[in-house]
């Protein structure tokens, strides 16, 4: 069986063997499966057991942002089964550097929005209409993001001062692993991972980095209605693929390694499992997401255990 991971020897799961080998070639429209005739989307039940919810296939209506929390699913008076809404609105985003015939163009300018979701239903409309990570063009990225992150990029006003987890993994085996990480963050399974009272105020009264309670359109930035994860990422690449796991506070060690735990869980990582940390900061000085980053040496010598 091989290797899960570029730099781990064991496996969990085989290679995709029935990907399609061309990913869609417009530039300019996110990569999506071609449903064919039919109206409505593929139906797919969640491979993973971080929603508990049962997925409705009835067509659901997004509720507007708001600051407070969803209340729980329910049904309608007419018995229609209601909409299982997320705890914060996400939204994907792809990238290609250089798209098939065009010239290679600047790293934001690559990004473009797909689409957001605040509901278990919409999500999987969307998801399912996803090419794979295994289908796409090297040097392709996927964002994900909740919708206080504006721009996905390092310059961010809520991404500024924060970081991200990177785990490389051999060619072909990305999709579950991408699913599942997805799937855990939108799901609240980081819910726990929260930043000091003292790492929380840095950010509100600014550390050097720009960051601040508001940023330049006057809105809050300040973290206290926002998660501690701010999106995921995976990018790629020729010989290899990378997620990333993208938290808002770099300072506080703790927290960090409590995201590397939790991350190693939700995914099942082996315990030899290479895991890389860098700062926003650090990539906007030397121009890259990857390059120089820390390995994480810690030694996993216990089971992690439930929360």
């Amino acid at each position: 069986m091989a290797g899960y991971f570029s730099n781990h020897s064991s496996s969990r799961f085989l290679a995709n063997s029935t990907a399609p080998s061309h990913p869609s070639s417009s530039p300019a429209a996110a990569p999506v499966h071609n449903p064919g005739p039919a109206s409505l989307p593929r139906s797919r039940m969640p491979s993973s057991k971080h929603f508990s919810t049962t997925v409705s296939t009835t067509a659901a209506v997004e509720r507007p942002n708001s600051k407070e929390a969803p209340s729980p699913s329910t049904a309608s008076s007419n018995g229609a089964v209601g909409v299982h809404p997320l705890r914060n609105t996400w939204v994907f985003w792809f990238r290609q550097q250089r798209a098939p015939g065009n010239k290679i163009i600047s790293y934001e300018e690559g990004i473009k929005k797909i689409s957001a979701f605040s509901s278990v239903e919409s999500f999987w409309s969307l998801w399912t209409h996803l090419v794979p990570p295994s289908a796409l063009q090297p040097t392709t990225d996927y964002l994900l993001f909740h919708n206080g992150v504006r721009r996905p990029v390092w310059e961010d006003p809520l991404n500024l001062s924060g970081g991200k987890w990177i785990i490389r993994l051999k060619k072909g085996v990305a999709d579950r692993i991408w699913e599942d990480l997805v799937l855990a963050i939108i799901g609240d399974q980081f819910d726990e991972c929260r930043p000091t009272e003292e790492a929380q105020n840095g950010i509100v009264r600014g550390n050097g980095n720009g960051a601040s309670g508001t940023s330049d359109d006057g809105s809050d930035i300040s973290g206290g209605e926002w998660p501690e994860i701010c999106g995921c990422t995976i990018s790629v690449r020729q010989s290899e693929d990378i997620v990333t796991l993208w938290n808002r506070v770099d300072g506080d060690t703790k927290l960090r390694e409590k995201i590397r735990d939790q991350l190693r869980k939700v995914l099942n990582l082996p315990p030899s499992t290479i895991m890389e940390y860098k700062s926003n900061n650090d990539s906007m000085q030397d121009k890259s997401s990857f390059r120089n980053s820390a390995i994480d040496r810690t030694p996993l010598s216990t089971p992690l255990r439930e929360s």
